[in-house]
């Protein structure tokens, strides 16, 4: 089968096109048959060596969107033909979601989205947890004000509606030409990029990265939560600092799939790639002004 690799670090030139044998799954796992793989922020930075693993051949792709082609031993609750999204953790590893099958746990999987298409679905597994988990460390009572920077991208964006849905008061950070669409999805208050609210908040969901600047826009004892481990600022005037880090969650993906169908949770895509094509979606992935997520189909 064909799978999407790299075998030396470096930029989308050292993304290629492998002939690997189809996994099969062991006991507790499920082998899907992809239909649609999201292209993340994740697997640039697999691809230009942050995470290590120099000398092997790493697979990329953490999302899926497919049905599932085999079940392995012990697995009762899923059978061969059921459409599923699912989470493939891990930065350093053979074979990823950009491929034409992939074997996951049976528990890092969900019920596809009713009534969305593959490709749209494909975008919700890594962006979803992650802006889920990242709103629950807030751990802020409804009406307290939130901002959220990098608003416009795919985990800013589901952020802010899963933040406005925790009742909170959400003002998003973005470019200028966001702001029409960013208040649809609930945001009461908007900043532009380079610019700082009003006025502190209570929290900062930094998904732009800013680091120290974001910080800054907290009052005293408010929170601070990073979307990247190791990449938070240090702790000051008693603010809370913590970082969420995203795992493979069928449970939790489900309660996320569940307001996908229910119009509750909106996903964009900003382009569908064929999977062979996978160098030229990394430098689509690299332009500034993406909005939504890059999605491969084998």
């Amino acid at each position: 089968m064909k799978a999407v690799v790299v075998d030396a670090f470096g930029g989308p030139e050292n993304v290629r096109i492998a002939e690997v044998e189809v996994p099969r799954p062991e006991a507790g796992q499920v082998r899907i048959r992809v239909r649609a793989a999201g292209l993340n922020p994740v697997d640039a930075g697999v691809r230009a060596g942050v995470f290590g693993g120099e000398g092997q051949r790493i697979g990329l792709g953490w999302d899926v969107a497919g049905e599932i082609d085999e079940v392995g031993a012990g697995v009762a609750d899923w059978t061969a033909g059921q459409q599923v999204v699912g989470l493939h953790y891990g930065t350093v590893k053979p074979l990823g979601t950009h491929a034409e099958y992939v074997v996951l746990d049976a528990t890092a999987i969900a019920a596809a989205p009713a009534g969305v298409d593959t490709a749209t679905a494909a975008g919700l597994p890594l962006a979803g947890l992650t802006a889920a988990r990242s709103v629950d460390l807030l751990g802020l009572a409804p009406g307290a004000s939130v901002l959220v920077t990098g608003a416009a991208g795919v985990v800013g964006a589901l952020a802010v509606q899963l933040a406005v849905r925790a009742g909170l008061a959400v003002t998003a950070l973005a470019g200028a030409d966001d702001e029409a669409y960013l208040r649809s999805l609930g945001a009461t208050g908007f900043v532009r990029r380079g610019e700082g609210p009003a006025e502190p908040v209570d929290g900062v969901l930094d998904t732009a990265v800013l680091g120290g600047p974001a910080l800054g826009f907290v009052r005293d004892g408010g929170v601070y939560v990073g979307v990247i481990p190791g990449a938070a600022p240090a702790a000051e005037r008693g603010i809370r600092v913590v970082e969420q880090e995203v795992a493979a969650d069928g449970e939790h993906l489900a309660r996320l799939v569940s307001l996908v169908e229910a119009g509750d949770l909106a996903l964009r895509v900003a382009e569908v790639i064929d999977l062979v094509d996978a160098a030229k979606a990394h430098d689509r992935l690299a332009t500034p002004g993406v909005r939504g997520r890059i999605i491969l189909t084998p």
